[in-house]
């Protein structure tokens, strides 16, 4: 008896020091820097992804990745002002004088931090300026976000230090996305159009306009241009390829039978989880688990949102210059209405015509797809881009592809492992065909894309300081 009570003894007073060390002097919880970049980047999250009250989406998923890369910019930017470790992201103030966005590339600055700023403070105040300037109408939610996380720092000159870093790093970051001219969330906007004809995009059930062709035109945040890596081309209507796709989507894509392919179908729905929310969740669990401090953990988020997005901005470009047909369309040529690129597909329902001229292809009127088409065009893959981005980022990071990672999908929070990059990329891809919304080789493509954009950037960004 003696012996247990002294354990409790010990015990009791091993638990009274620990609350002393976690909540501190003022009976606050104390947190961690890398805590405030990871309670950050989830604010982020929130922000970007959750619609305001009535509407369906508030940004469109390659849409908030950019608004993703510019937060994860800045808090990268706080955090290493003060503690080194890597290279900043950004640039000189003074090459962007008068923010008018005439900038070519990046140029290194430093800010003249003390080693003994607050990084919270920093982090939370270059994250905080960022949102406000991009999404004014969240304002108080991220007033109250803002006041919390300065509320839980002592007072004093270490504070004072971290909030000038954080205005400092955001200024230098609007500044340097000045010249972007970003339209208002989820607005569509005008692009060079194609003659309707076979293998031409046409707009898909149920047709909504083209989401975010200014993408593809934006500043990327590490390539030199959007179109630094070029895709081959859609195959040839005439070619073997384009008939064995064409086969392949029909039969395994398609929402009359996915009920007869439960594993299919539910990798399928797996993968139409909000990009956003998935990667950065698996950002902020790898980070978790490693124990990274607040460098590392903004350096690995910072990879996953500027690669993505240079990866995003790169796939639109090339999705608009080559505006390939949907399965959807090709297969159902009924499909196509009249719109602002061009007359119905077919005029007869039960005569409906040969859309690819290719007698090795059956059309079938009223065949859709298992998952919803995006409404953008098909070539290359958006999510094979980005899945081949976020897969080459976390090679870098661990060092191998023997990667070993949980990934949360649809629906709900279903949870799967992955042992290698490759696995997660084949998943990918067979997922998106049989969604019914991309043929094999467009996602093949787009993978290979983001993996060349993901390969330069991490060459030119992020390095260890020298």
């Amino acid at each position: 008896m003696r012996s247990r009570s002294r354990s409790y003894r010990v015990c009791g007073l091993a638990a009274v020091v620990a609350m002393v060390l976690f909540f501190g002097s003022t009976g606050r919880a104390a947190v961690s820097d890398a805590q405030v970049v990871l309670q950050w980047n989830k604010i982020a999250e929130d922000i970007v992804t959750t619609p305001p009250p009535g509407a369906m989406i508030k940004t469109y998923q390659n849409e908030g990745l950019i608004y993703m890369a510019y937060v994860s910019a800045a808090i990268y930017d706080a955090a290493v002002a003060i503690k080194g470790g890597f290279e900043p992201y950004g640039f000189d103030v003074d090459a962007c004088s008068g923010g008018d966005g005439a900038r070519k590339g990046r140029t290194r600055f430093s800010i003249d931090a003390s080693p003994d700023a607050s990084v919270q403070a920093a982090v939370a105040t270059a994250a905080y300026r960022i949102l406000v300037k991009y999404f004014p109408s969240d304002a108080a939610t991220l007033d109250t976000r803002y006041a919390e996380s300065l509320a839980a720092i002592s007072d004093g000159q270490s504070k004072q230090d971290g909030i000038t870093v954080g205005n400092k790093v955001a200024r230098q970051l609007i500044c340097l996305r000045a010249g972007d001219n970003l339209p208002a969330l989820t607005q569509t906007s005008s692009f060079e159009h194609r003659d309707p004809g076979p293998g031409v995009w046409r707009l898909t059930p149920p047709y909504a306009l083209p989401q975010t062709p200014w993408v593809g035109d934006l500043q990327p945040f590490v390539l030199r241009t959007v179109d630094q890596f070029h895709p081959a081309p859609p195959p040839s209507l005439e070619s073997p390829q384009w008939v064995a796709e064409f086969n392949e989507v029909k039969a395994y894509g398609d929402a009359a039978h996915a009920a007869d392919r439960p594993q299919q179908s539910a990798t399928a729905t797996f993968w139409t989880a909000n990009v956003i929310r998935q990667y950065n969740r698996l950002g902020r669990d790898i980070a978790t688990a490693q124990a990274l401090d607040a460098p590392g953990t903004a350096r690995l988020l910072a990879m996953i949102n500027i690669v993505g997005a240079d990866a995003q901005i790169a796939v639109m470009h090339w999705k608009y210059h080559f505006l390939f047909w949907r399965p959807v369309t090709a297969i159902d040529p009924c499909s196509v209405i009249d719109d602002i690129f061009g007359p119905a597909g077919c005029d007869d329902p039960l005569h409906p015509p040969d859309s690819d001229r290719n007698p090795a292809t059956v059309e079938e009127v009223g065949w859709r797809p298992f998952i919803g088409t995006p409404n953008h065009p098909e070539y290359p893959a958006a999510h094979g881009s980005l899945t081949g981005a976020i897969t080459e980022v976390l090679t870098e990071f661990f060092g191998t592809d023997q990667l070993n990672v949980d990934i949360h999908g649809s629906p709900g929070d279903t949870v799967r492992h992955f042992a290698t990059a490759e696995e997660i990329v084949q998943e990918i891809v067979d997922a998106r065909v049989w969604a019914g919304v991309h043929y094999r080789g467009s996602v093949e493509s787009g993978v290979k894309l983001g993996q060349k954009v993901a390969r330069f950037d991490l060459n030119h960004a992020f390095q260890p300081a020298r």
